[in-house]
């Protein structure tokens, strides 16, 4: 099995699994004011984590790797915040493709970074360098010379194996541009959109310098020297003037017995033989988090519960996933497990504690993985470490749903 990589330190030992942090802090200012954006662009200290159709590029699984301002001037240009976003609202022409850019934030640990007003650290962004429309030559060089330096693209969900710091990085940049690339197009009136606040919101502009190409991003350009008004839009009015990125809360639960001496454990027809998780799902409009665990919990399992527990949370940049923690207790007379609601799960199934300790002591890994060493075939198998499901199982076989005071 491949090595694992250690979690971040939780803010409070014991209680709390903080398995990926949001990295850099949002600082008031810091996405709209562009001589910040300017001067962080360029900065000696600055790395740019590369991503195309939303693969970053990277060493290995185990590593990203970074790109310098000089690498990817020829694309993006010498600077794109040279101007206002008032300016780039009231000339923008949807006929041009603009790199997707995104300012992910300070690492300020490093001391040798820009310095700003109160602020220190190395400034991190990340760029979409995937080949489309008129800047699809240009990404193509891009992408070549990181090649020959042999980096590479990893697809898949490699935030699993990377350490702390890089998963906050990636899952981050990951979301945002995920998000940007799913919204070219206003929700209101259809028209496209404008990328602002460094990656941060979408704006509808009230012109155009194009007479709209049926594609966006067409390498065609037909600018007029006088823009075209586009029809009026409710973006443009009032205070919900702007799109912002969505996160999507989804429920994952430890559900112990009434007895507090098993756990429900479930599996879909394609995970491997013998792998089992904790069961997760949607939270519907208008639903608390503490009706959506039963409600989920009902749908795929048949069993009832009473008590719930919000224990922890982790970002799931699949594509914006808010992972909420929870652990709760069946009711006694609502134990008995019935698939017949929701065909989602192939089987459920109540596994005493001792069992549950055995396999996270040596039968987690990822999906795919071999298991740890001394898992004897046909044992239990569960997700690794850095899953959330992993955190909740090994809460509650330590008894997190006790006697003992939490807060």
């Amino acid at each position: 099995m491949p090595p694992h990589p250690e979690l971040p330190d939780p803010a409070h030992h014991g209680l709390d699994s903080m398995l990926s942090r949001k990295f850099g802090k949002e600082v008031a200012n810091y996405f709209s004011d562009h001589s910040f954006l300017s001067a962080a662009l360029r900065h000696p200290t600055t790395s740019f984590l590369l991503f195309k159709d939303l693969s970053p590029l990277a060493k290995d699984h185990t590593k990203l790797a970074y790109a310098s301002y000089e690498d990817i001037q020829p694309l993006i240009g010498k600077d794109p915040y040279a101007k206002s976003e008032e300016q780039l609202i009231s000339e923008y022409n949807s006929s041009l493709t603009i790199p997707q850019l995104v300012f992910l934030g300070l690492d300020e640990k490093n001391k040798q970074g820009l310095e700003w007003n109160i602020y220190i650290g190395a400034p991190y962004f990340a760029i979409d360098v995937t080949p489309k429309g008129s800047v699809e030559e240009k990404c193509h060089g891009v992408i070549k010379e990181m090649e020959s330096r042999g980096l590479q693209f990893v697809e898949g969900r490699m935030h699993m194996s990377l350490p702390a710091l890089e998963a906050a990085i990636y899952a981050q940049a990951r979301a945002l541009l995920d998000w940007n690339a799913r919204n070219p197009f206003c929700g209101q009136c259809g028209q496209p959109t404008l990328s602002i606040n460094a990656g941060t919101k979408r704006s509808c502009p009230p012109s155009d310098m194009a007479s709209l190409p049926t594609n966006i991003g067409s390498t065609v350009t037909q600018a007029k020297i006088d823009p075209k008004e586009r029809p009026p839009c409710a973006t443009r009015k009032g205070i919900s003037n702007l799109s912002f990125p969505r996160t999507d809360p989804t429920v994952i639960m430890a559900v112990i017995s009434h007895d507090s001496k098993r756990v429900l454990l479930g599996r879909q027809k394609r995970w491997p033989p013998y792998w089992y998780s904790t069961l997760a799902g949607f939270c519907e409009p208008a639903e608390s988090v503490e009706e959506a665990v039963r409600r989920e919990v009902w749908e795929e399992s048949g069993v009832h519960l009473g008590r719930v527990v919000i224990h922890s949370t982790q970002p799931w940049p699949y594509p914006a996933n808010l992972m909420i923690g929870a652990i709760a207790q069946a009711t006694p007379d609502g134990e008995e497990i019935l698939l017949k609601h929701d065909p989602e799960l192939e089987d459920a199934k109540w596994v005493e504690f001792d069992e549950v300790r055995e396999a996270l002591a040596v039968g987690t890994s990822g999906l795919g993985e071999p298991a740890g060493e001394g898992y004897k075939e046909g044992g239990l198998r569960l997700p690794p470490k850095t899953a959330i499901a992993n955190q909740l199982l090994h809460a509650v076989v330590g008894g997190f749903l006790g006697g003992e005071h939490k807060m």
